[in-house]
């Protein structure tokens, strides 16, 4: 099948090179032309397990192109997915859809023969009706319009591309349904995951499904808190209440809160359509609301620890800056917050992660002052007087504590996402603190 991507962030070029690898002929566009040029020479510009490999496999097998004219994407696509970023406005929360629809006019301008536009992109409910009526502005081409909001997650994407828990399809157009049906089948071999709905809902399930995954972060985190406060251990209590089926373990792990490019900018979006409509989220409110203060739980623990006043000269070591292991995605991510905090309580910060390193020292900009950037981790912890861990990735779970309390001016540890043996550790000579332990 002729398939045309447009955009080229973590949707888009995860769904164009698995797309691809699957036999479709496939165009991905991008109106950066220096984007465009690097994946042309095999280079991916973000960092996601196993993409590079796909995209430089099926661009070498000529299933896979990419051009920085929208309209030449259009014109080649049957089916052509609308992946383009939808960022959050800072006035009031709201999904900013300018950069979306002007890649709908040029698509609209570029079509030749009749297609399927499926928005990919999270947008708000109704966005599959506005798409609609400026694609009728700009073409007489017949087209349909249909919503496929993605689920990926960052990290895993291409293995959630090529095995979906669902995939939701929002049409009520017969033929979208069967064209549609017919490129998601590989993928849906074992079971039938695609579930067809009306646009609308389909929308609304994209930003229903992150809300509900934030606010259960965000409650387990409220409860870490509670633990904290009483003396109970949050892992201990997370772990009996995963145990009820109807309740289960996932997106259950207290820690410093969630950021990323999906879960802030949705809840915002969701909020914000709500009160468009007269209605209060109340509890997607407090879950985002919530989380804010989360970012900053290590930082009243190391203020407790030193006392008020007590961090100016003292040395810390922050290993994790991603938003979650395997990306280098450092949106909204809880280590900023937190980097940046310490920082102006006058502490010296040396900060290390695997791959999310250059992405983050640019996202401080000039917030720089007394951080930084360690590509080693035992180098980073070189005279520290304590060590934070903010992202829990894979090497960070089992690292060589002794070696750690050598490298250490003091050895003291503030585990941020509660992955390290208290007993273990303790019995080693550090000073353990955890989240809700």
């Amino acid at each position: 099948m002729k398939v045309s991507i447009i955009g080229t962030g973590y949707v888009g070029l995860v769904a164009a090179a698995v797309f691809a690898d699957y036999g479709n002929d496939v165009v991905c566009a991008d109106v950066d032309q220096e984007k465009v040029a690097a994946l042309r020479g095999g280079k991916v510009p973000i960092y996601e397990p196993g993409l590079d490999t796909l995209v430089s496999h099926n661009v070498e097998s000529g299933r896979l192109r990419f051009t920085a004219d929208n309209a030449e994407a259009a014109a080649h696509g049957d089916v052509i997915f609308m992946a383009v970023g939808t960022p959050t406005r800072a006035a009031d929360g709201s999904a900013d859809l300018s950069f979306l629809m002007q890649a709908v006019t040029d698509v609209a301008r570029g079509l030749q023969r009749p297609a399927i536009i499926v928005n990919k992109s999270t947008v708000p409910v109704g966005t599959a009706e506005r798409v609609a009526r400026v694609m009728a502005e700009h073409t007489e081409q017949p087209f349909v319009v249909a919503s496929n909001p993605e689920f990926l997650k960052e990290g895993s994407a291409v293995d959630d591309f090529m095995h979906p828990d669902r995939v939701i399809i929002g049409t009520t157009d017969e033929r979208a349904r069967s064209v549609l049906r017919r490129l998601y089948q590989p993928f849906c071999r074992t079971n039938d995951r695609l579930i067809f709905m009306d646009a609308r809902s389909a929308e609304m399930t994209k930003y229903a499904s992150n809300a509900y995954l934030a606010t259960r972060i965000s409650f387990i985190n409220d409860i870490a808190n509670l633990a904290d406060a009483v003396g109970a251990d949050v892992e201990l209590v997370r772990r009996g209440m995963g145990a009820d089926p109807r309740i289960g373990h996932k997106f259950l792990y207290p820690g410093v809160g969630y950021g990323g490019s999906c879960f802030p900018k949705d809840t915002r979006a969701l909020i914000n359509t709500a009160r468009e409509y007269g209605l209060t989220l109340s509890i997607v409110a407090s879950a985002e609301r919530l989380n804010e203060v989360q970012k900053l739980v290590l930082v009243r623990k190391v203020r407790q620890h030193f006392g008020e006043g007590n961090l100016p000269g003292k040395e810390l070591t922050i290993w994790g800056l991603a938003f979650k292991p395997n990306t280098d995605d450092v949106r909204e991510a809880p280590a900023l917050r937190i980097v940046q905090t310490l920082a102006a309580d006058g502490a010296k910060i040396r900060v290390h992660d695997p791959v999310a390193g250059a992405n983050f020292m640019e996202a401080l900009g000039d917030t720089q002052g007394g951080v930084t950037l360690v590509e080693d981790p035992y180098s980073a912890a070189e005279g520290a007087h304590a060590l934070l861990l903010v992202t829990e990735w894979r090497e960070f779970r089992s690292p060589d504590f002794e070696r750690l309390r050598r490298k250490m001016a003091a050895p003291v540890l503030f585990d941020g996402r509660n992955q390290w043996d208290r007993g273990h550790v303790e019995s080693l000579g550090f000073t353990y603190t955890g989240i809700g332990r």
